[in-house]
């Protein structure tokens, strides 16, 4: 968290294991370890002699799980925020319309069961979120295409960290579940650019809702939501 809300800037080393193990009051090897971790998710690189080094942005795995988590912890980049739209945006209403001519009766299923649980619950609650989550990595795995499907977990972790990062700004929509329930039955009527339309205009509508004065750099997310649409 340290890192990524940028206490730590790229090209800062860390202080030396001993001291920096004792500071966190944990084992020199537990330390190692999480020191590995945040290589791997490529955070920091270690070197002998030069100790541990912190990596600039480009370096580090933006769409690991964790790593959006420990962003969202904090207060997140604009940039980080809008850029998750973006990405959003440029995967998701492909997926629709891919799903619409692919999905079968079961994923179908799974879109409609998730979509009630939504309704039920709302966004307000963790069961809410995670039904959130199940429609659009459903939406995914309904494409049939691995690459596509194998991004399910990281539109999942962005759809709950931009959820709740609205939840925390107060900004949730009153009702999303015309704009889920309009994919759905896109997908459903075996309608591509149908369902293509539907999700451009759900994920243009989230971002709307922290396009506000209370969202990050408004006036970059207002022209960033309208491009999107």
């Amino acid at each position: 968290m340290a890192i990524v809300s940028g206490l730590h800037q790229p090209g800062d080393i860390l202080g030396n294991e001993i001291e920096l193990s004792e500071q966190l009051a944990v084992s020199r090897s537990a330390y190692r370890e999480a020191i590995r971790i945040l290589s791997a998710k490529g955070l920091v690189e270690s070197r002998p002699r030069t100790g541990t080094r912190v990596l600039p942005m480009d370096r580090w795995n933006l769409l690991d799980s964790d790593v959006l988590s420990w962003f969202f912890e904090s207060e997140p980049s604009p940039v980080i925020v809008n850029g998750l739209f973006e990405l959003r945006m440029i995967i998701e209403p492909a997926a629709a319309a891919l799903a619409a001519v692919r999905r079968s009766d079961e994923e179908l299923a799974r879109m409609r069961t998730a979509l009630e649980i939504m309704e039920r619950k709302t966004l307000k609650t963790e069961a809410g979120q995670s039904a959130d989550r199940d429609f659009h990595q459903a939406v995914l795995t309904a494409t049939g295409n691995p690459p596509l499907v194998s991004l399910a977990s990281t539109i999942g972790a962005s759809v709950r960290w931009t959820t709740l990062y609205k939840q925390r700004k107060r900004r949730l929509p009153p009702d999303p579940m015309p704009e889920h329930w309009a994919v759905f039955e896109a997908i459903a009527a075996s309608d591509p650019e149908g369902a293509r339309s539907a999700m451009q205009a759900l994920v243009a509508h989230a971002l709307e809702q922290i396009a506000g004065p209370s969202g990050p750099k408004s006036a970059r997310s207002v022209a960033v939501a309208r491009a999107l649409r």
